[in-house]
């Protein structure tokens, strides 16, 4: 057996768990100093017909989809079509004025403070297998009526900011973002089996769907109707990817100034420098450079892994909920690299912690909640929520949720749902119950009014 054969074997290990023909798989491509030096499928694409992934199945490749958007803006910031630092009401006017400037490069970087669309849409009542087009996302965002912090004040992780780099780009182009990235991205590189999703009731042969794990070793369908262009929706396959993470050497399109500028780190305004730079993650894998960046959408869940200065690059695509292709991807780079990886850090066994004092609040009483009891409308989002007593707890209701319990910590309240973590209520000048704002996650401060009729 050949050195090659040998690592084959032991990458093909990893994934063996999912070889077979009832259950979800991944597909994997390897590249390494200009060239595609393995590439495999493992699992199926679609259970219901018994067909098998290929290196040509096609994934939505979920976040990893924010560097191609980062490529468009950025050339085009070459092209002198736009800067960086423009405001972006300059280019999408009815995206409200905020009081605060906006540029680009806060959209790039996650630090605008607008709310990501996924948990804002959710709170609005919509269900992750709803048809949720890139027309909705926009909506939303110019409906927003405050950010979350100070533009550049923060990093905080918002699709929506991508949604909105896809628009400029159609904007300042005339042309559709799909066309754009079809024309400058992939027909250059001959990626033949990428695009951007913008019909979710398209025909698209060799496509993967996706699933989630249920109990006793089952799977389900989690249904896909999203076409989120600019921070996900990019539908493409390994092979494709592959030849993605070789351009970033030859710059076959774009130019190395392109990357250059890709690669380098936001900075907020406190001078503070984060990892996240152009649809990029900048990081360190055993003492090696990486860039890459993880994607996770319905059951898909995808990783472009590289290691610039190896010529090294890693491409995983799963179609299954409990993948994680991040750790693949290092566990093959664990089985190529190996003579070049630092040794794996033991980690310290823990010290003990001083005890931390729980906050701890007292119950309120039935006939102390039911001042809080009624139907609460954000007009950000046009939804109600209804607040009622049930027993000693308060119980959130909405038309399209299941009721989320809420807990009194400490002088406001905690909710049972990612969703709805945590609510403050708002008295006016004669104590009474007018409003509460909904914070947490993504989403901060959401006012809601209560309504007095």
């Amino acid at each position: 057996m050949t050195t090659h054969e040998t690592l084959e074997a032991k990458v093909n290990q990893l994934f063996a768990e999912w070889e077979r023909p009832d259950s979800p798989g991944a597909a994997l491509a390897v590249t390494r100093d200009g060239e595609i030096i393995y590439k495999q499928g493992y699992g199926m694409a679609n259970l219901e017909y018994d067909i098998p992934i290929s290196t040509s199945t096609i994934f939505d490749i979920a976040s990893v989809s924010k560097q191609f958007a980062a490529f468009a803006i950025v050339t085009l910031s070459y092209e002198r079509k736009l800067s960086l630092d423009d405001d972006i009401r300059t280019h999408l006017p009815d995206v409200p004025d905020f009081g605060k400037t906006i540029t680009i490069r806060h959209l790039l970087h996650h630090t605008s403070g607008l709310r990501d669309w996924v948990q804002s849409l959710v709170i609005a009542g919509v269900e992750m297998d709803d048809v949720i087009s890139f027309k909705h996302i926009l909506k939303m965002a110019r409906h927003q009526k405050t950010l979350n912090f100070e533009p550049g004040s923060e990093f905080l992780y918002s699709n929506t900011g991508y949604n909105l780099l896809a628009e400029i780009v159609e904007t300042v182009t005339g042309d559709s973002f799909r066309e754009w990235t079809d024309t400058h991205i992939f027909k250059p590189l001959n990626m033949t089996n990428s695009h951007f999703h913008d019909d979710h009731e398209m025909i698209l042969k060799n496509r993967a769907y996706s699933y989630q794990a249920v109990e006793n070793d089952g799977f389900k369908h989690a249904v896909n109707n999203t076409t989120a262009l600019g921070s996900s929706s990019l539908y493409s396959t390994v092979e494709d990817l592959a030849k993605w993470i070789l351009n970033f050497d030859t710059a076959h399109i774009g130019g190395q100034t392109i990357f250059e500028q890709m690669h380098q780190r936001g900075v907020l305004n406190n001078g503070e420098r984060i990892t996240y730079a152009l649809g990029l993650n900048i990081g360190e894998y055993r003492s090696l450079k990486t860039v890459g960046h993880s994607g996770s959408w319905r059951g898909f869940r995808s990783h472009l892994l590289r290691f610039p200065d190896q010529k090294f690059g890693v491409v995983i695509l799963c179609n299954l909920d409990t993948f994680n292709p991040l750790s693949l991807a290092e566990k093959v780079t664990d089985i190529y690299l190996a003579d070049l990886l630092a040794p794996i850090e033991t980690p310290e066994p823990d010290k003990a912690a001083e005890p931390v004092e729980e906050t701890k609040s007292e119950p309120l009483l039935p006939e102390q909640l039911t001042e809080f009891e009624g139907d609460y409308y954000t007009e950000e989002l046009d939804t109600t929520y209804t607040i009622g007593v049930r027993g000693n707890q308060l119980v959130v209701q909405h038309i399209r949720h299941d009721d989320i319990l809420l807990t009194h910590v400490d002088g406001h309240f905690l909710g049972d749902s990612w969703f709805f973590p945590e609510i403050h209520f708002i008295r006016d000048d004669t104590g009474g119950v007018v409003g509460f704002r909904l914070t947490g996650n993504r989403v901060r401060n959401l006012y809601f009014e209560k309504n007095t009729f």
